[in-house]
């Protein structure tokens, strides 16, 4: 069954804006959402590297405020995504977003964001943006458009439907995201404040460390040049320990796995967006090698990843801007990953840039001045075989995350155009999630 159109501001109670300018910014206090949190397929914004603004400005420079289940939508630049405003977080939007609040006494607030993710609904979208220096939209033109109205009811049970995919993905993303800061923890914990052995050294026992690692640390430090390091653990430069842009073979021409910049990972392991392109001029990496952006802003903004995407000796490339780092044995190969994430090397990579202005880069060579303390074979061992276990589970937790995607992607056309029944497709989900 086709189910009836209406138009989209038919169901909008009430828009929220940010009177169409940047507000009075703040060290801290409510984050600012941007565009650029607000990403495909991902329900909620993401919120991370936003600015603030204070409590006074919260208060009395925006006109209104968003609630939980607004809808926010983007006009200008990237036009037309959207997201929901979750529950748990208060904050407030920049310009270039809209945020729309529906009337629930006609349409469920998901079902109106499932329904603005849909072809028909984006189609009209783009058919009526204004191509200036940014692509755009007005709000009267929003007005023209439409979306599938079937009756509230089938409405609310699309929007569970479609709603318990995606929230079974968002829980997914936010549990590897703890896995990933807890490995960084540990990492900092053991190989830069040295926690388990000022503790021993203490009398102290080590909070949270099973009794089988804890021996592994030594129970007292040694004066070195980085000052006090612990005893037996020993000082090397950084080439020394791992090796930098090792020379990979792959002939120009081959088909092989690409990870463009754009989809390099700015505070998560994982890189999930990868395709295949013939190969050409870049960085050659095989999985277990760490890739750090090399160039402003990208390395300002943390893109670093961990090859996990290849098969056994498979050959990916990259942009010519990455620098690849593979450890040398016995140092684990999860340990360059979690070192190019902490904040003293990332402090060193920046501090060395060179270049003009907006194009500055990081030199392999400089690393050859950048000195780290190598822990004894036991306490390297012990660190991979910990942070591997993390990045495993959560590589098969991104595939499960991947198959729901692909689920809610070929369900939503067939839902909103009333192509397949509501009932069959409760079981499919309740077997999938």
């Amino acid at each position: 069954m086709s189910y009836s159109k209406r138009l989209f501001f038919d169901v909008v109670a009430e828009i929220i804006d940010n009177r169409g300018k940047t507000p009075p910014l703040s060290e801290a206090g409510y984050p600012l959402i941007e565009v650029k949190h607000v990403l495909p397929d991902r329900i909620y914004p993401v919120i991370r590297n936003t600015k603030f603004v204070d409590h006074d400005i919260w208060n009395n420079w925006f006109r209104a405020h968003l609630k939980p289940g607004d809808i926010i939508f983007s006009t200008v630049g990237s036009i037309a995504r959207s997201c929901i405003t979750p529950l748990d977080q208060k904050f407030c939007i920049a310009q270039n977003l809209l945020g729309f609040r529906i009337d629930h006494s006609k349409a469920d607030p998901r079902y109106v964001y499932y329904a603005m993710n849909g072809q028909d609904f984006l189609n009209e979208v783009h058919g009526r943006t204004i191509e200036t220096v940014q692509k755009s939209i007005k709000i009267a033109d929003l007005k023209t458009c439409h979306i599938p109205f079937p009756p509230l009811s089938i409405q609310k049970a699309i929007a569970h439907i479609l709603g318990t995919l995606d929230d079974k993905i968002d829980l997914i993303r936010k549990m590897n995201e703890t896995f990933e800061i807890l490995a960084r923890v540990v990492f900092k914990s053991w190989f830069v404040d040295y926690d388990p052995i000022r503790a021993k050294a203490d009398g102290r026992q080590s909070i949270g460390m099973a009794d089988e690692i804890s021996i592994l640390f030594p129970d007292s430090f040694v004066d070195s040049e980085l000052g006090k390091i612990p005893k037996g653990w020993r000082i090397t430069t950084l080439p020394d320990a791992i090796e930098v842009n090792p020379s990979i073979p792959l002939r120009k021409g081959t088909i092989a796995k690409y990870l463009e910049m754009k989809n390099m990972p700015t505070d998560y392991a994982r890189a999930i967006e990868v395709y295949e392109r013939a190969s050409g001029s870049g960085a050659k990496f095989l999985n277990g090698d760490t890739l750090l952006a090399r160039i402003t802003p990208c390395l300002e903004n943390g893109k670093t990843a961990f090859v996990d995407f290849l098969q056994e000796d498979e050959v990916g490339w990259g942009s010519t801007e990455y620098i690849v780092f593979r450890p040398r044995d016995p140092i684990p190969k999860t340990y360059a990953y979690f070192l190019a994430r902490s904040q003293e090397f990332r402090a060193f990579a920046i501090s060395n840039m060179t270049g003009t202005s907006g194009r500055q880069r990081v030199p392999a060579n400089c690393f050859e001045n950048y000195k780290i303390v190598v822990p004894e074979q036991k306490v390297l061992e012990a660190f991979g075989d910990f942070s591997l276990t993390l990045l495993d589970y959560m590589k098969s937790r991104d595939e499960e995350s991947t198959t729901l995607s692909e689920i809610r992607n070929i369900l939503l056309p067939k839902l909103l155009k009333g192509d397949i029944r509501i009932n069959e497709v409760k079981e499919i989900v309740e077997i999938a999630t």
